[in-house]
Formats: structure tokens, sequence, C-alpha cells
């Protein structure tokens, strides 16, 4: 048995899944987002490179604090959590290629992460439905899961047309 899977209700033919889970939606957040950026200078980080007129590393990291938050406020009760950014595009309009700015969008991330992951943790039966509009466990950590493999896609873009390097 993994460990902390003891309590774990969502079991399947190979045991539980509440780890490969949270592991999947882990492991592309570790690769896709932190390694290509931390190469980079505070410049590069905030460099607008593809597609959109408003699209950046950091943008992204801004727009997945956002989202995190976003996820919380589906499985709460009460008033939702105010936007750190502002509304429409301030999460990418607002990366400004400042050293502190990519820190601070760092320490948010990870904060935000976890505060996510914590409340996630609690409820070990995937088919719980929580908030008012009754999500299940399994749905929102499977959109964890699909939100970060797209926007690690886009990260990925955004850092070929940047640096050029493909396959990374």
């Amino acid at each position: 048995m993994l460990p902390g899977t003891a309590s774990c209700r969502c079991r399947g033919p190979q045991g539980p899944r509440c780890p490969l889970l949270r592991r999947l939606v882990q492991d592309p957040r570790r690769v896709g987002l932190y390694e290509p950026q931390r190469s980079f200078d505070e410049g590069l980080a905030a460099t607008v490179a593809c597609y959109r007129e408003h699209r950046s590393l950091l943008g992204l990291l801004r727009h997945l604090v956002e989202v995190e938050r976003d996820w919380r406020n589906w499985i709460r009760d009460g008033d939702p959590l105010p936007k750190l950014y502002g509304e429409g595009n301030a999460d990418f309009d607002g990366a400004v290629a400042e050293q502190a700015e990519v820190d601070a969008a760092y320490s948010a991330l990870e904060r935000e992460q976890a505060a996510t992951d914590a409340v996630l943790a609690e409820h070990s039966d995937l088919s719980e439905r929580l908030g008012k509009d009754g999500i299940a466990v399994r749905e929102l950590m499977v959109h964890r899961i699909e939100e970060y493999a797209r926007h690690c896609g886009h990260a990925d873009l955004v850092r070929e047309c940047i640096d050029g390097r493909v396959g990374q």
C-alpha cells in the first residue's frame, strides 16, 4: 500500500486512485512550469512570445494562481475568494519584467496549489460532491490535470518562441 492511502476509499482494480490523481496533477506542474522558466531571467520570463498579444510565461503562472483560487471557489460554501490580479486579463496584462514579480508569482502559485491540495486531501471519496454546484472531487482532480497539461503545452510553445529550443 502506498503511504498515505490507508484512509483512501477511492479504490480501483490496482488499488487506491487518490495518490495517482494527486501525482498526475503535481508532476506536470513541477516539470512543465517550473523548470523552463527558472532558467530565464526576469526579462525573458515576462517576454510576450507567441500567438496571442498578451501571453508570457509569467502571465501563465499568474493565470494558474487565479485558476487554483477559482477551483477552491467551486468547492467552498460562502463568498468566493477575491481575484489576486484583477478582472479580465489582468493576470497576463500585469506581468512585468521584474524579478520581484517573478518571485511573487512562484510563491503565490505554490501557496494556492498547496491550499487546493489541502482542501482536496480532506475528501478521500472521489465521488463526494462539493460546493453549491455539487462538483465531484474526481471531476475537479481530473480537470486540474487537464488544465495543467494544457497550460504546460502553452508554456512550452511560449518558451520555444523565446529561445528556439524544441522538444525540451
